[in-house]
């Protein structure tokens, strides 16, 4: 993680991108982007605003690269992050209304070798389930960055190993890995891989022409944000996130310019310069309310949910279609209100931050001559920053065993395999992408502590608890990646 000095933050802090007829509802609207990329610290975001079939503002604000000075414009390339799962949606609803597949069917419909953790998921979850989140599947977490897999089919096979953390069709749990199943489906029935179908059934048809499956050539676009975060109240640039076989989840990086024919396309009903991009009939079920969230009713939010691919919302009244994107150093929004063909995407290269809620906020109430809100909230959460090791045992409360007990291969098959070695009188875990040193918290439990700057999608700080069998002997560990600890058993000595 690098820190960046404030001395040229802001000395260009709006730079103007393609211009448009000015409309009178969005006069001034540059100096109050302006005022809260500053009162937020933000590096730089680019906006599109589209009304029924016209682009009214795509622009450009700050910087994509603060040490070099270049600056972000409208055709700046960003990631979206989650914004992806509408894109990964369309293409099931494109297949389905041309009869190769039904949301209402299986997977196993399509992928016959695929099982989920036992009969009454294999037998109940639906393509349709997956995309609303009521598969129970869970977020699954770590397996982005700590288990990252080299092929699709290996994360399917996986599936199998994977206890729920909901009930089916009963639960409302946010699933990464119900995505990635879906993308695998759309991959069997069309017989391409996603990222060709994202390009030619989305991105080519709609001339997405800078929106990339790939991050390696995203980054050879040469107009490609860095992404940036904050940390005790000081700037520090962040590596990117690797969505490798994840991508149908959250694997997209696009610019202002592109997003705003995806929303065109969103607000006409599949239509973009009267070519049907996207199935109407499609495009009006994405839109419905299939999946609850919790949360009591209030005046100004209500009725909130999961349509495919979408949150959607009563809103003050209107009727709103959107969707965030959290990646590492990236915080991007994408919000529609279809009742008032409107559209708004925001990207920004500021890790896990509102600020793209709050401009667009500010956008809605001025397209709509609400009355304006002045105070919102500066809510930016901290990047993780590792700490100096602390290499010394707390004699007080000291391990059961000799450290080399704690030795060997540690296999969870829904997830892989962990390596536990002793170097120098110390424990480190090795993992497929990272070597993290286990400092010592008492007794048999350490804490992972990585020996190099990773993506900042979560905090590594995992507590690693060693347990032992009816022998004594130490024969698994427990690590809190979901709901409930995962359990590793231990498979070898080496």
């Amino acid at each position: 993680m690098k820190k960046i000095a404030l001395l040229t933050l802001f000395s260009i802090v709006f730079f103007s991108g393609s211009a448009q007829n000015e409309d009178s509802r969005l006069k001034g609207l540059e100096k109050e982007v302006e005022y809260w990329l500053e009162t937020y610290k933000a590096m730089g975001l680019s906006i599109s605003i589209v009304e029924k079939d016209s682009i009214l503002f795509n622009r450009g604000f700050g910087y994509r690269d603060v040490e070099s000075e270049s600056p972000v414009n409208e055709n700046t390339v960003f990631p979206i992050a989650s914004c992806s799962k509408a894109f990964t949606a369309s293409l099931l609803g494109i297949l389905e209304a041309e009869n190769q597949l039904s949301l209402k069917n299986k997977p196993s419909d399509y992928i016959p070798t695929l099982k989920f953790y036992d009969d009454k998921m294999d037998d109940l979850i639906t393509l349709e389930d997956l995309l609303t989140h009521k598969s129970g599947l869970g977020a699954v977490n770590g397996t982005l960055v700590l288990f990252p897999e080299s092929d699709r089919s290996e994360v399917l096979e996986k599936l199998q190993y994977l206890e729920p953390e909901g009930e089916v069709k009963e639960s409302s749990i946010y699933s990464n890995m119900g995505y990635t199943v879906a993308g695998a489906v759309a991959e069997k029935v069309a017989n391409k891989a996603w990222e060709d179908l994202i390009q030619n059934r989305i991105f080519e048809p709609l001339k997405m022409a800078s929106s990339f499956t790939d991050l390696e050539n995203a980054r050879g676009s040469n107009n490609f944000s860095l992404g940036y975060g904050l940390h005790e109240n000081e700037i520090h640039q962040v590596q990117f996130e690797e969505y490798h076989n994840y991508k149908p989840a959250g694997g997209i990086r696009s610019t202002s310019t592109d997003m705003a024919q995806w929303m065109l396309a969103w607000l006409n009903e599949g239509v973009v310069n009267r070519k049907q991009i996207l199935p109407t009939s499609y495009v009006k079920k994405a839109r419905k309310f299939y999946n609850e969230r919790g949360g009591e009713y209030e005046p100004s939010l209500f009725l909130t949910g999961y349509g495919l691919g979408w949150r959607v919302e009563a809103q003050n009244g209107d009727f709103k279609v959107y969707h965030g994107g959290n990646s590492s150093g990236f915080s991007t929004l994408v919000v529609t209100y279809p009742f008032r063909n409107l559209g708004i995407t925001i990207l920004s290269n500021q890790d896990d931050s509102i600020l793209p809620y709050v401009i667009a906020d500010i956008i809605k109430n001025r397209m709509f001559e609400s009355e304006r809100i002045d105070d919102y909230p500066v809510l930016v959460s901290d990047v993780y920053q590792k700490d100096e090791l602390n290499m010394a045992m707390n004699a007080a409360k000291m391990p059961t065993h000799s450290l080399d007990s704690f030795v060997g291969e540690y296999e969870h098959k829904g997830y892989g395999k962990i390596e536990i070695v002793l170097e120098e009188d110390k424990l480190y875990a090795i993992y497929p992408s990272y070597k993290f040193f286990l400092e010592h918290l008492h007794h048999n439990v350490f804490v992972m502590k990585p020996l190099e700057d990773i993506s900042d999608i979560m905090n590594p700080e995992f507590a690693v608890n060693f347990r032992t069998n009816n022998s004594d002997e130490i024969s698994s560990l427990t690590i809190n990646l979901q709901s409930v600890p995962v359990e590793f058993t231990k498979i070898s000595r080496k």
